[in-house]
């Protein structure tokens, strides 16, 4: 069982150091951004962009950054999502354990503070240059100013990686707080997927992550970004993902939400480019008194963008869900095509959803459309899996599993969407088995 070997004081208490080894600029930005996270103020009731949320969540005093983590290889060993990634990197509490690439020549697929050092100027060009909309500016401030590392990708114009990069954050300790940070730059007409599983080393400690993505696709490209969130149950996690596409691109973002007492997700897709294409996808197994939170926008930019938001929730016992979408269209992006879902499926009388679509257009001749919708297991479909010799418990299962993989195979890739139902069926166990 890994082990925090000592703990520095809490997060909240002092300015974070930067490494001697990291650039200026990045110290620079460092500095400012705490003195942001302290300008800043802690949302209230009242503030639009937290409607329905849980604001004693926001209380993180009792988390500090940890010292180096003890059994480091049997977390090593438990990071097999799938069996054959082009590249594997594998992080506990922020901190490299292990490393392995199959990555072509020109690929840069390399631990953020060795990018800092290294190539810092093409990182310094794409790091987090979107101002946080969607309510947790200032939780990203102290997301920057903590940050130590996270994974950098550059694939060059005209390179498709094969395979899938797979990128493990463990977090270990109780109330250890990590900062991990992925910025994927593809360049015109390439294409590249990268899965980060974020999970704790057990299911006692209680931690808190702060994670943000810088997700940049080039003209042409096609990026992928899968988050697999499945931490214990007594940790906070708040992940902001922020991307641009550019014209005639496509990238496609998921997320699954199986842990977690808590779950913030920002996510914020810029259409840049006429012909640029959005995938905005989620699947999200609340129970007993978990709460997921989830704030999106699609924004379009440029004339004939397209984007697709399908957001699928299924609740048990007293568990909570937040969605708040919003569809913005800018003046002159006409031809826009957008569209906005979010499902809830109510596995308990006791559970609640809160959805919250919208939409914003200033241009014409466009196509836009969203909606949500709440409902239970009908009693039908429930005789007829009986009917089948199927016990009810299980039957409930089923339903729930087959709600989510209409989400899930539109991914578009075998073996990922098989690692993805293969943690959907864990939740499911865990559930059956009243969490023990």
């Amino acid at each position: 069982m890994p082990a925090v070997l000592e703990h520095s004081a809490s997060l909240l208490d002092s300015a974070p150091e930067t490494p001697a080894s990291f650039p200026a600029w990045f110290a620079d930005r460092q500095r400012a951004a705490w003195q942001r996270f302290l300008d800043l103020p802690t949302p209230k009731r009242g503030h639009e962009m937290w409607r329905f949320s849980s604001f004693k969540q926001l209380d993180f005093t009792a988390f500090s950054k940890s010292a180096e983590v003890s059994h480091a290889a049997s977390l090593v060993q438990r990071s097999t999502a799938l069996e054959s990634p082009a590249a594997k990197f594998v992080f506990a509490n922020d901190r490299l354990l292990h490393s392995e690439s199959k990555l072509p020549p020109g690929v840069l697929c390399l631990p953020l503070a060795e990018a800092l050092v290294s190539h810092g100027e093409l990182a310094r060009e794409h790091f987090m240059k979107q101002d946080t909309r969607l309510g947790s500016a200032k939780w990203t401030a102290l997301h920057e100013a903590n940050l130590s590392n996270g994974l950098f990708v550059h694939v060059p114009a005209n390179v498709e990686i094969d395979g899938t990069i797979e990128v493990y954050h463990w977090l270990a300790g109780e109330n250890t707080a990590i900062f991990p940070h992925t910025l994927v730059v593809t360049g015109a007409n390439a294409k590249v997927r990268v899965v980060d599983y974020f999970q704790s080393a057990n299911d006692r400690d209680p931690g808190l992550c702060i994670a943000v993505n810088d997700l940049i696709a080039g003209p042409g490209s096609k990026l992928d970004y899968l988050a697999i969130q499945a931490f214990n149950e007594k940790t906070k996690v708040i992940q902001v993902n922020e991307t641009g596409v550019a014209r005639d691109a496509s990238a496609t973002g998921f997320i699954l939400n199986s842990g977690a007492a808590w779950a913030r997700n920002e996510s914020l897709s810029r259409l840049e480019g006429e012909g640029s294409r959005s995938n905005m996808l989620s699947v999200s197994i609340p129970a007993r008194e978990q709460e997921y939170d989830q704030r999106t926008f699609q924004h379009h930019v440029s004339p004939g963008a397209y984007s697709d938001l399908l957001y699928k929730n299924s609740l048990y016992d007293k568990s909570r869900t937040i969605f708040s979408g919003l569809i913005f269209v800018d003046e002159g992006a006409h031809r826009t095509d957008a569209y906005q879902t979010c499902r809830n499926l109510f596995m308990s009388e006791d559970a609640e959803a809160n959805s919250m679509p919208g939409l914003e257009i200033n241009a014409d001749d466009v196509k836009c459309s969203h909606g949500s919708t709440s409902s239970a297991i009908s009693d039908d479909e429930i005789f007829y899996l009986r009917a089948r010799g199927i016990d009810p418990a299980r039957a409930r299962q089923l339903i729930a599993r087959g709600f989510s993989v209409e989400a899930i195979e539109r991914l578009g890739d075998e073996k990922v969407e098989e690692m993805v139902l293969r943690f959907l069926d864990d939740k499911f166990a865990h559930i059956a088995t009243g969490g023990a």
